[in-house]
C-alpha cells in the first residue's frame, strides 16, 4: 500500500494512524513519492520506533524504553534478566527505566507484553555500547558514496557491531512528534528513495547511504574503544539553526534578531490563505498546460491533472522555527546517548549580518536544548565549523573575498565553543573544516572532517588525550607594538609545510584590512649567538597598515590560511577576529554612504571599495619591491 507525497507534517500525522497488515508486501516504489512501511504509532501495543531489532542501547546510563498501549493497560518489558512493569496513561503512553549496564557486544533480546494485547513484541540482536547523534544540514548528511575515497570506505564497511538509524524528514514546529515512521523517503536531491527510520547493521550496502562524516566518526571510535557503536543520523539538507531549536526556547529569548525572525514567520503563517493558495496553484497549472499545448508538447493525463489538495503553507516549511527539532529531535528525547556532533551554517549565511547576530544568540541555546532533550546537561557536543564554498581566496582578491556572511557564521561557531569551553564545559568540542577545501559548497573532502571529530571524541571521552590532539591553538593575548600586532598562543603554531604563515589580515582605525606578513617573535639568542624564536608568538605587519589595532584570520568562505598546531597534528587555528565590526561596517570610508533601504546597492559599494583596496595594495607592493631592488 502506498501513500502519495504530502507535506511531511501531514505525512507523519497520517502515519500515526496507518497500520499495515502483518504480512504486507513491500511497497512498490514510485519516483517522487514517500511510502510508509511502519507507522509512527500503532493503534495496538507498540514500542517507539527508536527500539527495534539490531539497535544499540547506551551503556553506563539508565536505559529508558517507551511506547503506547490501550489506556490503563499493564505493560511489562523484559531485558537483561530484569522485568519492568508500568501502566499506560490516558494518552496510551507508557515508559519504563532499566538500570545502567556496561557495554555488551553479545546480542540480547527485549520482550514487551501487555495484559490486554494478544501479541507480545520481541526485539532481537540488541547490543549495548555508545550511541551518537549526527545533526546539521547537507554537509553532514552528504552520503559516503558521494565523497572522495568514499568507495574505499564502502568496500571495507563490514562492522557488525556498528548499527545505523537514519531518521525520515518531518516538520513539527509547535506540537512535537512523539515518534517517527519507518518509510521509503524520496530525495529529490539524490533522485532516489532512501529507507529511513530503521536500525541496520553496518555493511557496505548500508554504509554507502550514511553520512560520510558520521561513518568515519563511528568507525574510528568503534575501532579504538572496541565497543558497539550506534549512529542516529538526524541531519537534513537546507536547514537553519533555528529549525533545530525548540520554538518554546526561541520565543523566550531576549535576542532582538531572534524576535524579529519569529515575528516574520508569525506574519507569514497568519497571512497564508489555503484556499487562495490552491486557487493560485490551479491557475498556474492551467497556464502551464496552455503554454505546453501551444508549444506542441504531448501531455499525459497526469500532466493535465490540476492541484486538488490544500497545503499547510509556511507552518509546514522545514525551516519554520523549531520545525526540525519537533520532528527529528523530539522523538529521540529521553533516550540515553553518548553525545552528538553538528555540522551546519550554510543556510543561515543568507541572512547577512542579521543572520550572524541571530546565530551567535541561538546556537548556544540550541546546544543547551539538545542536552536537555537527552537528559544530560554535560552531554558531549562536537561542533564542526561551516565548510568552504566558492573559488579560493588569493592575494589578488584578498580584500574582496573577505566580504562574506558565511565566514561570520564560522567565527560565531568558534566563539560559541570558546565561550562554553572557557566557562568550564569539558565536553564541548570544535573542529575546523575551512582547509578541507573544494570550490563546491558541498566539498567532498568529508573523511578528514570525520577523522577530526573522532579525534576530539577519543581524546575527551575515551581516554586517548595523550595519543591524539584535537584542541585548536587558542589566542591568549594581543598587543600593539609600534607598527605591528603581536599575538600570543597557548600552544606552538606553524605552517605545516614550513613555509610562510598566511591567513592573517590587519587593520587600523580606517577599518581597511590587508593581508599581513606573520613571523615568529624573537625570544633571545642561544650560546652561539643564534636568534631563538618563540613559536607561541606571531608578529603581524603590513606596509599598508602603519598603525594596526585589529586582526582577522581565515576571513573568507574559502580562505587563504594555513596556521595550525606544530608537529603535523592537522589542527588548524580557527576562523576568528579581534574586532566587533559588522559585515557592512568595513571599510569605514563606505559606511556613511550606505543606504539602509537598498542592501543590494550597499553590497556593490562595499565590494567595489574592497576591490580598490586590493588594487592599491598590489600597486604599492610593486613600488616597494622596485624600491628595494633599486637599493641593492
Amino acid at each position: 500500500m502506498k501513500i502519495h507525497r504530502l507535506p511531511c507534517l501531514l505525512l507523519v500525522l497520517l502515519a500515526a494512524l496507518f497500520t499495515l497488515p502483518a504480512q504486507a508486501e513491500p511497497p512498490k516504489l514510485v519516483k517522487g513519492e514517500d511510502f510508509v512501511v511502519k507507522p509512527a504509532i500503532s493503534e495496538e501495543l507498540c514500542v517507539s520506533n527508536l527500539f527495534q531489532d539490531g539497535m544499540v542501547l547506551q551503556r553506563d546510563k539508565p536505559i529508558y524504553v517507551w511506547g503506547w498501549a490501550a489506556q490503563g493497560e499493564t505493560v511489562t518489558v523484559a531485558f537483561n534478566g530484569i522485568n519492568k512493569t508500568t501502566v499506560a496513561d490516558k494518552d496510551r503512553h507508557w515508559k519504563v527505566e532499566f538500570p545502567a549496564v556496561p557495554a555488551n557486544a553479545e546480542p540480547q533480546a527485549m520482550k514487551i507484553t501487555g495484559n490486554k494485547s494478544a501479541n507480545p513484541i520481541t526485539l532481537t540482536n540488541i547490543l549495548v555500547g555508545d550511541v551518537w547523534v549526527l545533526g546539521g544540514q547537507s554537509n553532514m548528511e552528504f552520503e559516503l558514496a558521494k565523497v572522495e575515497n568514499g568507495n574505499l570506505e564502502i568496500i571495507s564497511a563490514n562492522y557488525p557491531n556498528i548499527r545505523i538509524l537514519t531518521l525520515p524528514y518531518g516538520e513539527a514546529p509547535v506540537e512535537h512528534n512523539k515518534s517517527f515512521p519507518e518509510i521509503h523517503q524520496y530525495s529529490s536531491w539524490f533522485g532516489r528513495h532512501f529507507h529511513k527510520g530503521s536500525w541496520d547493521v553496518c555493511t557496505p550496502e548500508i554504509a554507502k547511504n550514511l553520512s560520510a562524516i558520521g561513518y568515519v566518526f563511528a568507525r574510528r571510535i568503534h575501532m579504538a574503544a572496541d565497543v558497539p557503536i550506534g549512529v542516529i543520523d538526524a541531519s537534513r539538507g537546507g536547514t537553519t539553526v533555528e529549525t533545530w531549536t525548540p520554538q518554546s526556547v526561541l520565543r523566550k529569548m531576549a535576542s532582538q534578531p531572534t524576535k524579529d525572525l519569529i515575528t516574520t514567520w508569525d506574519e507569514k503563517v497568519a497571512a497564508f490563505d489555503p484556499k487562495a493558495d490552491l486557487a493560485n496553484r490551479i491557475e498556474k497549472k492551467k497556464q502551464w498546460i496552455e503554454r505546453k499545448t501551444k508549444e506542441g508538447a504531448t501531455l499525459s493525463d497526469k500532466d493535465k491533472q490540476l492541484p486538488t489538495e490544500v497545503e499547510a503553507g509556511p507552518i509546514a516549511n522545514h525551516n519554520h522555527p523549531g520545525s526540525c527539532y519537533g520532528a527529528m529531535i523530539a522523538p529521540l528525547a529521553g533516550l540515553s546517548i553518548k553525545g552528538a556532533i553538528f555540522h551546519q551554517g550554510f543556510n543561515n549565511a543568507f541572512g547577512g549580518q542579521a543572520g550572524i547576530d541571530m546565530y551567535e544568540d541561538v546556537f548556544p541555546e540550541m546546544i543547551t536544548a539538545w542536552r536537555s532533550a537527552f537528559n544530560d546537561p554535560e552531554m558531549p557536543f562536537g561542533i564542526l565549523s561551516l565548510c568552504t564554498a566558492g573559488n579560493p581566496q588569493t592575494l589578488d582578491d584578498y580584500c574582496e573575498k573577505m566580504f562574506d556572511a558565511g565566514v561570520g557564521l564560522r567565527a560565531a561557531q568558534y566563539q560559541t565553543f570558546l565561550d562554553l569551553y572557557n566557562a568550564g564545559d569539558k565536553n564541548i568540542g570544535f573542529v575546523s573544516t575551512y582547509d578541507l577545501r573544494r570550490r563546491w559548497y558541498h566539498p567532498q573532502v568529508k573523511l578528514p572532517a570525520g577523522e577530526r571529530a573522532a579525534r576530539w571524541a577519543l581524546a575527551t571521552q575515551y581516554g586517548f588525550e595523550k595519543q591524539v590532539a584535537w584542541r585548536p591553538p587558542m589566542l591568549t593575548g594581543m598587543e600593539v607594538q609600534g607598527g605591528s600586532l603581536v599575538l600570543s598562543f597557548d600552544q606552538d603554531v606553524m605552517d605545516p609545510e614550513d613555509g610562510p604563515i598566511v591567513g592573517f589580515a590587519i587593520a587600523g582605525e580606517k577599518r581597511e584590512f590587508h593581508p599581513a606578513a606573520a613571523s615568529y617573535a624573537e625570544k633571545g639568542k642561544d650560546g652561539r649567538g643564534r636568534v631563538q624564536y618563540d613559536k607561541k608568538k606571531l608578529v603581524l605587519t603590513s606596509i599598508m597598515v602603519t598603525d594596526p589595532i585589529h586582526f582577522r584570520f581565515a576571513w573568507s568562505r574559502n580562505p587563504l590560511a594555513n596556521l595550525q598546531l606544530t608537529g603535523n597534528k592537522d589542527v588548524p587555528f580557527a576562523t576568528q577576529k579581534s574586532d566587533d565590526w559588522g559585515l557592512q561596517e568595513v571599510p569605514l570610508s563606505v559606511v556613511e554612504t550606505l543606504d539602509p533601504t537598498n542592501s543590494r546597492a550597499n553590497r556593490g559599494k562595499i565590494i567595489n571599495a574592497l576591490k580598490t583596496l586590493d588594487r592599491v595594495r598590489k600597486l604599492q607592493e610593486a613600488q616597494h619591491t622596485i624600491q628595494v631592488l633599486g637599493q641593492q
